[in-house]
């Protein structure tokens, strides 16, 4: 199965929860200020490269797990995917997409903004990991679900 975890800019929470999926960061503890910033394409991603999906890593169960921006559009470009997939015979069950932006809030969306918008990377990116470790704990029960949905679905 490939999951996707799509937010605006494919830059903050969908890289968080990406890494938390796949390891890279612990369920159990809140992470340094390092080992976000640290992250693979953490406050990373350019304007253009929205849509892109990126591969992030697999999980325990051998899935592939992937990061994507969607823009403001994001029902618009997640109806695409999904039908260019269908298009293409992929079938509805291989993979998922699971929206990070709910749990996001605004320290993370203004540092985001400011950061990846305005190219105010030092001021930015302080707040995007303030405002993530702040609700981190909202990301690992997100995660935590996916993970047992897929492994039900997949069982």
């Amino acid at each position: 199965m490939k999951i996707f975890y799509y937010c605006y800019g494919s830059a903050h929470s969908s890289v968080l929860a990406a890494a938390l999926h796949t390891g890279m960061l612990s369920i159990d503890r809140l992470p340094s200020i390092q080992e976000i910033v640290n992250l693979p394409h953490y406050d990373k991603t350019e304007n253009s490269e929205i849509g892109t999906p990126f591969f992030y890593g697999y999980d325990e169960m051998d899935n592939e797990v992937y990061i994507i921006g969607m823009g403001a559009g994001k029902e618009v470009v997640l109806n695409s995917i999904k039908s260019l997939l269908k298009d293409c015979g992929i079938p509805g069950t291989s993979y998922v997409f699971i929206n990070t932006l709910s749990k996001v809030n605004w320290w993370t969306r203004i540092g985001g903004f400011l950061s990846r918008a305005l190219g105010l990377v030092s001021l930015g990116r302080p707040l995007t990991v303030y405002g993530l470790k702040k609700t981190y704990f909202e990301f690992v029960k997100m995660v935590v679900k996916a993970k047992r949905d897929i492994k039900y679905f997949q069982s």
